[in-house]
């Protein structure tokens, strides 16, 4: 989909901004009265400002500001625990089976159309109903499916008056509290949806956010404002943000350093030390939630064959990539969901590093003298791999050792997630940063056949595996489905649709002068309680 830019660019909005100050320095962040600017550096664009058909942080960045979900994170104390946002208070059955929300009263959206319990209900029909656009990826990989789909749990979502929304469920759901909080089921106004039809997200995007929209200068910038009729009285704090693309974390501390942005993600681990001590900056470390790893694509030769994704896990050095490419501050990950989790397998052993026994599970699988294929990763830095195009590099010189010869191809961040999704790659480099605190966010939604084609990017599917990843979703006691999610990841670790790489520690840095900025372990957060001096 194109995008059409309007408004000012992001020079002249700083431009102006310097004008008001009367000076003409080149800090990005600029004050007079209650003017003031945030300059946000990022490593790549957003793909789309509407929520629900993205799946990627660099969107959800922006989208948290704009929008407001039901419920929310305790984003101020760095957790996944679920408050009361657009909906102040909820009832949940005995059975586990209803939920009733109340919504608040008087909100509004940007576009000055009210939010009500019909505007949930419209919001939730668009996603039930899109199997045929496919569209909306991350609703069945939280809820089961489309509408007409047998897995989909949610049975109905009706307004019972103009401030109550009642879901009725097919089956309890131990995290669907935690998936409503997801930046994907924030609330869009249904008059701007109706009105911009397929150009909403690019051309607009209209919630009822501490922020609005302005204007996006694609692979650049993306400007929003204050919503001056924000629910939240006094906030946001801010009168502005911008969304800067500075692919290059090197590049993009220099830009810190030189006051061209203030704050930025995407901190190389062997610059902390350099800047950790320096009284213009701060240091931030985003709450461990994340995992790095390589996959396949199992409906493709030669990755079909499990022994030959078994000795590939055995052809990788992770704690060399920790040391080469996380200055050694991360930790070697040998299962699909980090260790904070509920059900991380601590017991199970890892794939060993075993270039010789590899070879030879190589040679029972048929391949003696190994193959060709290609590895695919993205061209931008993420969290949970500061170096993809290095890591690449390194994983293609180890999988030589045992005669597989590798070809990367490094792809654009939007086109490389649309790619993976098609199952156009045979093996790639990717990674998660969990959205929602439950270990049903990593496994199910990353590895259950209801996920294929939106974040099950290996296409693998395991019947048996699907059965307990719905008992442990039904299941509300916490032992029974730590349980069931170690059971998973036994079945996970057999069949190796991946190779787990790292469970990264993510640094982020900004100018001393920024207050009230708390990193969420989802890996976005709402900034209308940060400021800037």
């Amino acid at each position: 989909m194109k995008k059409k830019y309007f408004g000012l660019t992001v020079a002249l909005v700083l431009a102006l901004a310097m004008a008001l100050t009367g000076c003409g320095n080149s800090s990005s962040s600029q004050s007079s009265g209650s003017n003031k600017t945030l300059v946000f550096g990022r490593g790549a664009d957003t793909t789309s400002l509407d929520p629900a058909v993205v799946t990627d942080g660099e969107s959800f960045r922006v989208t948290q500001n704009i929008y407001d979900t039901l419920v929310a994170y305790d984003y101020k104390n760095q957790s996944t625990e679920v408050k009361p946002s657009l909906a102040t208070s909820w009832d949940i059955s005995k059975d586990g089976k209803t939920y009733t929300f109340k919504l608040r009263k008087g909100v509004k959206f940007s576009d000055g159309t009210a939010f009500n319990a019909d505007a949930v209900v419209y919001n939730f029909d668009r996603w039930m109903n899109g199997k045929k656009s496919g569209k909306f990826a991350y609703f069945p990989s939280m809820f089961g499916g489309y509408k007409g789909d047998d897995g989909l749990v949610i049975k109905s979502v009706t307004a019972s008056d103009e401030s109550t929304v009642v879901f009725t469920l097919k089956r309890s759901s131990a995290p669907f509290l935690q998936n409503l909080a997801m930046s994907p089921f924030a609330i869009a106004s249904p008059a701007a949806i109706k009105k911009y039809g397929s150009k909403f997200g690019s051309s607009a995007a209209v919630g009822t956010g501490a922020y609005v929209f302005k204007n996006w200068k694609k692979n650049n910038t993306i400007t929003l404002e204050k919503n001056k009729h924000y629910w939240k009285k006094g906030l946001p704090k801010l009168d502005s943000i911008v969304f800067k693309v500075i692919p290059d974390n090197s590049s993009r501390l220099n830009a810190l350093k030189n006051g061209e942005i203030d704050l930025m993600d995407g901190l190389n681990p062997s610059d902390i030390s350099g800047i950790q001590n320096n009284k213009d900056f701060h240091v931030y470390y985003r709450p461990p939630m994340n995992v790095a790893y390589l996959g396949f694509n199992v409906t493709m030769k030669p990755f079909n064959n499990k022994k030959v994704r078994q000795a590939l896990n055995m052809a990788v050095d992770k704690e060399a990539l920790n040391k080469a490419f996380y200055n050694g501050q991360a930790q070697p990950a040998k299962n699909p969901m980090p260790p904070v989790l509920l059900g991380f397998a601590k017991d199970l052993k890892d794939y060993p590093y075993d270039l010789k026994a590899a070879k030879k599970l190589l040679a029972e699988a048929g391949y003696p003298n190994g193959f060709t294929t290609t590895l695919y990763t993205m061209s931008n830095p993420r969290d949970y791999m500061p170096q993809p195009a290095k890591t690449a590099e390194a994983i293609q010189a180890s999988f030589g050792k045992i005669g597989v010869k590798v070809k990367i191809e490094n792809v654009e961040w939007s086109s490389y997630i649309e790619k993976l999704q098609k199952g156009g790659a045979p093996m790639y480099l990717m990674g998660w940063i969990g959205d929602n605190g439950d270990p049903d966010n990593f496994l199910y939604t990353l590895l259950d056949k209801d996920s294929i084609g939106s974040n099950n990017l290996s296409f693998y599917k395991n019947d048996k595996l699907h059965k307990i990843f719905i008992e442990a979703q039904t299941e509300t006691d916490t032992t029974k489905r730590a349980a069931l999610y170690e059971k998973a990841q036994q079945i996970i670790h057999e069949d190796a649709p991946w190779v787990p790489l790292e469970y990264a520690k993510a640094a982020l840095v900004g100018k001393s002068t920024i207050s009230g900025y708390a990193p969420s372990p989802t890996g976005s957060e709402p900034m209308e309680d940060v400021t800037i001096k």
